[in-house]
């Protein structure tokens, strides 16, 4: 008898693009192109980047005011200072890979795997970074409170910007539309920092009067406003207030997609992950220290609101431009872009007058918006080159992310640390009116030559990279490897 021809097989289908392949079924986007299905919405940008102005105003507010809250409010000696920001850095960097590991081990949710860890962390960073500005009755336990305090703060953040940053990953499959989401991020946040820093600075402008010290003042110990703790909280209740309207809006506006893929193996992404995201910090220590060298090294007290506010705004208005530089040029070409506030900075601390201090200002906010864009704009494309080599899935993203912030806060703890101590080595008093001339000097070092010498470090780190393997012949791998140029040798 016989047997009836059965149905003819199915054409095999075409090899989908490496770039959808961690993502769940759908479209097959045409060449050079993305599919719809991969476009992010206007909205959906803007959600996603009001989600990080939270921690962004925290974090301005500190950097710009926190020692001189501990310095001349708390008045705790520059030595428990130098604790107290060494100890909370430390905390933040320790917590990233915990970070990175708990919610590598997380189930999805409804709402997705990432999205619930930024909605349960909101309360406690609002609770931990308001009681950091709070004045403690007992004077003798005040080093013990702030380090506790910031310690959680900073720890709790991390919790916080790990996933919010690792979303990124899971926004979309399409290369341009995260480099795209990461520019509407970089915007918002640095419009956050403006804000955290206006807001803040304006509330407890009245807790620091002008110096009105005579040439032959003893170096004293001067009395602080009997405000100054109000206004320091109040500030910080204004802060607080943020945290759940923005995280609440990330929430409403972002969708978190499903990532199916098999779960790494946690050794291997440790060690590789140390490897691919090694780094130098910012120019934070600059931040730090121009509130103070405006107050205690130079005659420029009553423009401190305005030149932080300077280079603020340039650091917002030249996001977007460094963002096309980018596109255009590549971003090892784009970070030479930091090097524009190197001779700048030494012009302020050999020439410390108003004009050429708002210059410095403005240079150095055009300076400080690359060196934030750049690295955020970088991290998708290790990850999508790791996940290329090694075929690993969901977590990945986490554990690249909380790597990257691990060395920047261990690195800026160093920094910030040892730059803290040595004012106590020159004599700092807390809370005086006048400095001696070592303070002066110590000051003008630490907004110079230290930026200077880790800016630099941070080009020779970057230009000594490893370079990429040359182009595959497999077409299906040839997407990714152009992603994974992009950070290689542009």
């Amino acid at each position: 008898m016989a047997v009836p021809p059965g149905p003819a097989p199915a054409a095999e289908a075409p090899p989908r693009r490496l770039e959808a392949l961690a993502s769940e079924p759908g479209p097959v986007r045409a060449s050079g192109g993305d599919s719809r299905a991969d476009r992010l919405s206007f909205c959906t940008k803007v959600c996603y980047g009001i989600g990080g102005v939270p921690n962004q105003v925290a974090s301005s507010a500190t950097a710009f005011y926190l020692q001189l809250f501990l310095l001349d409010v708390a008045q705790i000696p520059a030595a428990q200072v130098s604790l107290v920001l060494f100890g909370g850095k430390v905390s933040g960097a320790a917590a990233d890979p915990v970070a990175g590991f708990l919610i590598n081990r997380s189930r999805r949710s409804m709402s997705g795997r990432l999205t619930p860890w930024v909605l349960g962390c909101t309360p406690f960073v609002a609770v931990a970074y308001f009681f950091l500005w709070f004045l403690p009755p007992i004077t003798s336990l005040r080093g013990l409170w702030y380090t506790t305090f910031y310690c959680l703060f900073q720890a709790l953040a991390t919790f916080f910007q790990v996933p919010y940053t690792a979303l990124t990953m899971l926004l979309t499959p399409s290369p341009r539309e995260r480099d795209s989401a990461t520019a509407y991020r970089m915007t918002l946040e640095m419009a956050g920092t403006l804000m955290g820093a206006t807001v803040h600075g304006l509330i407890v402008s009245g807790a620091h009067g002008p110096h009105s010290c005579e040439d032959t003042v003893v170096l004293e110990p001067a009395a602080v406003s009997p405000d100054a703790a109000c206004l320091y909280s109040i500030a910080a209740a204004v802060v607080v207030v943020i945290y759940p309207v923005c995280s609440g809006l990330l929430c409403l506006g972002v969708k978190e997609r499903p990532d199916l893929r098999p779960c790494p193996c946690p050794q291997l992404l440790s060690l590789c992950c140390s490897q691919h995201t090694h780094s130098c910090p910012p120019p934070q220590v600059e931040q730090n220290y121009l509130v103070l060298f405006c107050t205690h090294a130079s005659r420029l007290h009553d423009h401190v609101q305005s030149l932080v506010l300077t280079i603020l705004v340039s650091a917002v208005l030249s996001t977007p431009l460094w963002e096309w530089v980018l596109q255009r040029f590549g971003k090892r070409t784009t970070a030479f872009g930091i090097c524009m506030m190197v001779p700048f900075a030494i012009l302020l601390a050999a020439v410390p007058t108003a004009p050429v201090a708002y210059v410095v200002a403005f240079v150095s906010g055009v300076s400080i918006a690359v060196s934030l864009l750049l690295p955020w704009s970088m991290l998708p494309d290790v990850v999508d080159d790791f996940q290329l080599q090694h075929r690993h899935g969901p977590g990945v993203e986490t554990i690249f992310y909380s790597s990257y912030v691990f060395f920047t806060k261990l690195s800026g703890a160093g920094a910030l640390g040892i730059s803290t101590l040595s004012l106590e080595f020159a004599g700092y008093k807390a809370g005086a009116c006048q400095q001696a001339e070592e303070v002066v000097v110590t000051l003008k070092v630490l907004i110079s030559a230290v930026p200077t010498c880790m800016i630099l470090a941070g080009l020779c780190i970057l230009m000594a990279g490893p370079a990429p393997k040359g182009p595959s012949q497999d077409t299906s791998r040839q997407p990714s490897l152009r992603r994974r140029t992009s950070y290689s040798l542009a």
